[in-house]
């Protein structure tokens, strides 16, 4: 749990986005990033080897292994994803 001043929150992304859209969006993407970057480690690939795996360059890679979400769409993601031979599955559930 994050806490921020005297509030707590579920996650980091509830502390610093308000808007629930972009809120839901950042989780999405970081979560897609953290599984590229495991798979990465599993397959025991490069930046250099994944980026060809993945279809990006490899300072894309780069940025993924350094967490920079801003810079990635969740298109983007879900296209490294598929390329890197993995499946995305999704749960919808009402917001607590």
């Amino acid at each position: 749990m994050t806490k921020t001043r005297d509030r707590a929150y579920a996650n980091v992304f509830d502390a610093i986005e308000d808007a629930p859209a972009e809120r839901e969006n950042m989780k999405l993407r970081a979560s897609l990033m953290v599984e590229l970057v495991r798979h990465m480690k599993r397959a025991k690939l490069t930046q250099k080897d994944a980026a060809s795996v993945f279809g990006v360059t490899q300072p894309r890679v780069s940025d993924l292994t350094r967490g920079k979400i801003d810079l990635f769409s969740l298109d983007t993601l879900v296209n490294m994803v598929a390329a890197a031979g993995l499946h995305v599955d999704m749960k919808i559930r009402k917001a607590a």
